[in-house]
């Protein structure tokens, strides 16, 4: 509601999660956040947000001021095909917002680069199958799978399929069966759905049969 409570509180992170979401998901209103003026019922409107004056590729999303919380904003930056979002608060006023989100944003955008690890439909590991026309099936991810970098000494990255072990027959094409999760260290820094790359009917008699005996020896041991 934005008004005052003991109660009410918003992680800096639900902020970025929902700025992030925002842009993905409603593009077509995303461009609202950038325009530096507009008129509504014959008002005349100038865009009230500070950051956009820094010129440095922001282009959302808003800030604002509350006592006992201070000076904050959420934003948002693009260069070079990176997109960087970023919330703080509490800073102690105007000036310090706008050192601070050009510091920061400018830290970013500069020690930082997106690395395209798969792309949207390519196919990332597979599947097994039980009691399929085919032992196994590839899955691919829903959106590419990007993550943020450093340009100096990269973290190293390991990652995981998890799916519920066997998928069952019949499998049809596009359905999510399980996750592509990608870790720094133990830290788990990206998960993104992973979908069926084709359809797997159910298979032969004899063909079930040798699954079930293989399921049963797998389960056994």
């Amino acid at each position: 509601t934005g008004l005052r409570g003991a109660e009410s509180r918003t992680p800096a992170r639900y902020l970025v999660d929902l700025a992030r979401h925002t842009y993905r998901n409603h593009p077509e209103f995303y461009p609202i956040y950038s325009q530096p003026d507009f008129e509504w019922n014959k008002i005349f409107q100038r865009n009230k947000n500070p950051l956009l004056s820094l010129n440095m590729g922001i282009d959302g999303l808003g800030a604002g001021f509350a006592e006992g919380s201070g000076f904050a904003f959420v934003a948002s930056a693009e260069r070079d095909g990176t997109r960087l979002f970023l919330a703080m608060g509490g800073l102690a006023s105007d000036k310090e917002r706008l050192d601070e989100a050009r510091r920061v944003l400018e830290w970013g955008l500069s020690s930082f680069e997106t690395k395209v690890l798969f792309k949207r439909g390519e196919v990332v590991g597979q599947a097994s199958v039980y009691g399929g026309s085919a032992r196994h099936v590839d899955l691919v991810a829903t959106e590419p799978v990007d993550i943020y970098l450093a340009t100096k000494n990269p973290e190293r990255l390991t990652g995981r399929i998890v799916y519920r072990w066997p998928l069952r027959a019949p499998v049809a094409e596009g359905q999510e069966v399980g996750t592509l999760r990608i870790f720094s260290g133990d830290k788990l820094v990206r998960e993104v759905p992973l979908v069926t790359a084709s359809t797997v009917a159910t298979g032969s008699l004899a063909s079930r049969a040798t699954d079930a005996l293989l399921e049963l020896m797998f389960f056994w041991l």
